[in-house]
């Protein structure tokens, strides 16, 4: 028999895989937020590290792989660093926390991923490092939004879940 909390895995991942299908703007996507989620509230912490690089795999394999994906897959496995930062204890978890990680979570993937991009695509020099970083500006707007807007949501919507479903959100 299947749990409520790994039928809760299974659709986080499959929801998120599904968004990356579907039309949006450049960088706006929930694997970030599922990152920092599955970091924080999996007490499973594999599982933490699991639902986001799932749900990227199994949407690369409908959009493609490309050069810089090893950045971008990087950057949301240690994005489940600072979710773990945010704790999984409700003790833990402030509201500081979960306002701030997603911000931490988005200068994480532009740093990682624009350094990924300067080194295969720009001169390696300091202008070519200028380039490339402001080249990549305004697609930070839309991480550090989407980051925010699914984190919020997700953890939103996993305490008012938890007041009507108390076992869900249980260990």
């Amino acid at each position: 028999m299947v749990s409520k909390r790994t039928l809760f895995y299974i659709s986080a991942i499959l929801l998120a895989a599904v968004s990356r299908l579907l039309p949006h703007f450049p960088n706006f996507s929930p694997i970030g937020a599922l990152a920092l989620f599955g970091g924080a509230m999996f007490s499973n912490r594999l599982m933490g590290f699991i639902a986001p690089l799932a749900a990227m795999v199994l949407s690369d394999l409908f959009l493609g792989f490309h050069e810089t994906i090893g950045s971008v897959y990087l950057s949301f496995a240690l994005t489940v660093f600072i979710g773990y930062g945010i704790g999984n204890e409700t003790s833990k978890r402030t509201y500081l926390k979960v306002l701030f990680a997603p911000v931490a979570s988005s200068i994480l993937f532009f740093i990682l991923t624009n350094l990924h991009m300067w080194f295969l695509f720009y001169s390696r020099d300091l202008q070519g490092l200028i380039t490339c970083f402001t080249a990549a500006i305004p697609f930070y707007s839309n991480t550090l939004v989407s980051d925010m807007f699914y984190t919020y949501l997700l953890f939103g919507s996993y305490f008012l879940v938890g007041q009507k479903l108390p076992s869900l959100v249980k260990a």
